[in-house]
């Protein structure tokens, strides 16, 4: 497997897109510098990717496609379309478990209400979530239940399984907190 020239033995993940269900960014992690030089070129690439996955049919299962050199793994939620870009050598196997981390831990961080308002109003957790299943191209977990853990802080001895007896203003102000913190770092 090879990412930006070097060999490599990890899967690795190039792109993590999230858009609305007109093709414009909800929010994305780009991982390599493929895309780094300019948000016009990102920009270009998604809608590019929005028009050749908007009529398929990836609300059920998810659908992997080769597009423009790169494996692409996405699924649609509602009006929310997640995508994950990886290089034609990436195992699609490894890739479909990256989405689906992505997709299940934003579900269970928004209790099911998983729509462009919601993901919109509650971004700084789908953020965390991002960084929690994937950092610099590295997967790192892709089980849905720890990532959603994580991103709120509760391990499993916390009673995270009873994530509806911690409201959700503290969910989501907890996470907040952390988020800002992160970020004035």
């Amino acid at each position: 497997m090879v990412a930006d020239g070097k060999s490599n033995c990890m899967p690795m993940v190039k792109a993590m897109i999230v858009l609305d269900s007109e093709g414009k960014r909800i929010t994305v992690k780009y991982y390599t510098k493929e895309w780094a030089s300019s948000v016009k070129e990102q920009s270009n690439f998604e809608k590019s990717l929005f028009t050749k996955t908007c009529r398929t049919n990836a609300r059920g299962e998810a659908e992997i496609i080769m597009f423009d050199n790169h494996v692409i793994v996405y699924k649609f939620i509602a009006d929310v379309f997640f995508y994950i870009v990886a290089s034609p050598e990436e195992n699609e196997i490894a890739m479909a478990q990256v989405l689906a981390a992505l997709t299940e831990s934003t579900s269970i961080l928004l209790r099911s209400n998983v729509e462009k308002k919601s993901v919109l109003e509650n971004i700084d957790l789908v953020l965390i979530a991002m960084d929690e299943i994937v950092d610099g191209g590295i997967i790192f977990e892709t089980d849905a239940q720890q990532v959603a853990s994580r991103v709120t802080m509760r391990g499993k001895d916390d009673g995270f399984g009873s994530l509806s007896d911690q409201t959700l203003s503290q969910a989501f102000a907890s996470a907040k907190e952390q988020f800002s913190k992160h970020m004035l770092r």
